[in-house]
């Protein structure tokens, strides 16, 4: 497990050097150094704490020294490094602009009358009555939730997005590769916070409707009594009933008659002495109905940031980090390769080798399985830590839902696959338009069914197009 300052920290150098493939930004000097003072400040972290060396340290450490020799050299840079997400402002902001605007919500009648209808408060209380309701469908139907939850929690993951002027454009793209996968993968602790910020800020807003109830208590005398159109006496006694009767139960708050609401309407008839009695029932239902219930949802939000915060979701199970893994001292990675319907000769092996090393490490190692016959079941790979699964197809196939979707779906289940799709018998006698529409279409295809696509060509790896994720 680690934080999300750690996450980010490492994300960040993998995209920069994911998109620096020219090694123009971090030299391979730059990024040997890194490696190699990681390692050892990995070891003596893990010395001083009497425990054993974990990759998460020494990705950390590592992106540490790569950070600071950017920053170094691109001044422009240091923001990115320091940069603060959306909501580091809007957590403290936005509620205490719902203090204030809420402490102004029963200015906009007059100022010597308790409404007892008073369509602020109602509409304070109403409106959050029906927020829990959308709360309550929200967690009913995920499905429908996801892209309005990734929308607004990309949006505010990372503030404006703004990336630095006169950056080498290596180190802009890679910022801005950050910039899409940081949203993605903080999406679920984004959405906690922005949860949090508005339950807070809810409660601020109710907060302040209650403290100018009784400020303005102290300096002006209450008239109480309403007045409607449509509504009588019976349906204004049966609402405020149903509305005060938990205030009345809980903290012993004195009732009223149906003569009484009778008795208030039209403000001609209003007695200046009772509207202490009706500021006390509004503001003990504003915090039964709201600043409750929205305390308690707020620090739900809170805790489950923190815990987010603290045990962040990034996948180490990916060819970069296995890269990586063996500079810190782990096992060599393994690519275990089964070709679907597919002869792999030397030469094709040989590729294979490349695309591992490319994939895992130099010290790579690829362990070739015996083909698959078209429409045959999917056999069981065992998965291993170090260990990449991987399906082989060819190019020139066409892919079909009833045979390799249902091997994909089938072999991927439960665990990570990368696809791997060899162009090399394509290459030569397609023209490049068709060849990269074969392609795309078998990137979708593998998308959909749960496979991580990379195009290869196993008759020279170098020259293969780039992977999709």
């Amino acid at each position: 497990m680690m934080n999300e300052k750690t996450a980010r920290a490492i994300m960040l150098v993998k995209a920069i050097e994911v998109a620096d493939q020219h090694k123009e930004v971090l030299t391979d000097d730059d990024r040997k150094f890194a490696s190699r003072t990681a390692r050892e400040l990995a070891h003596w972290q893990a010395a001083e704490q009497r425990s054993a060396s974990t990759l998460p340290d020494f990705l950390y450490h590592r992106a540490e020294q790569l950070l600071k020799r950017l920053a170094a050299r691109h001044k422009m840079f240091a923001s990115v490094t320091q940069g603060h997400s959306g909501m580091w402002g809007a957590s403290w902001l936005l509620p205490l602009a719902a203090l204030l605007v809420g402490g102004m919500a029963e200015r906009f009648g007059d100022p010597h009358r308790v409404d007892v209808l008073s369509m602020p408060l109602l509409g304070i209380i109403a409106w959050n009555l029906l927020a829990y309701l959308l709360l309550v469908l929200w967690a009913l139907l995920p499905a429908r939730r996801a892209g309005l939850r990734r929308g607004l929690a990309n949006r505010m993951a990372l503030g404006s997005g703004h990336i630095p002027r006169r950056l080498p454009h290596a180190l802009a793209g890679g910022v801005l590769q950050f910039m899409v996968d940081w949203a993605r993968l903080g999406a679920r602790l984004n959405m906690a916070r922005i949860a949090r910020i508005l339950h807070w800020s809810a409660a601020a807003f109710a907060t302040g409707a209650i403290l100018s109830l009784y400020v303005r208590g102290i300096v002006e005398r209450y008239a109480t009594g309403w007045e409607s159109t449509f509504l009588e006496p019976g349906h204004v006694y049966r609402l405020l009933s149903l509305l005060f009767a938990p205030a009345e139960r809980i903290f012993g708050l004195e009732g009223f008659t149906a003569d009484e609401v009778m008795g208030l309407q039209n403000w001609g008839d209003a007695h200046p002495g009772n509207g202490a009695r009706w500021v006390n029932l509004y503001a003990a239902s504003l915090l039964l109905y709201v600043v409750l219930p929205r305390l308690v949802l707020g620090a739900w939000a809170a805790a489950r940031a923190i815990w987010l915060r603290q045990r962040f979701p990034l996948d180490l199970d990916q060819p970069y980090f296995h890269q990586l893994s063996v500079s810190a001292g782990g096992e060599p990675g393994l690519l275990r390769v089964l070709p679907y319907s597919l002869t792999v000769d030397e030469a094709r092996s040989r590729g294979l080798d490349t695309v591992a090393q490319e994939m895992l490490g130099e010290q790579a190692r690829v362990r070739l399985l015996p083909p698959v016959a078209y429409g045959s079941e999917a056999p069981a790979l065992e998965s291993g830590e170090g260990v990449t699964n991987a399906v082989l197809f060819g190019l020139a196939a066409t892919p079909e839902q009833e045979n390799h979707g249902v091997f994909l779906a089938a072999l991927g289940k439960g665990r990570k696959l990368v696809a791997l799709l060899d162009q090399s018998a394509l290459a030569a006698r397609m023209d490049t338009s068709r060849l990269s529409e074969r392609i795309e279409l078998w990137r979708e295809f593998c998308i959909l069914h749960g496979a991580e696509p990379k195009v290869v060509d196993l008759l020279a790896p170098a020259e293969a197009h780039g992977n999709a994720a």
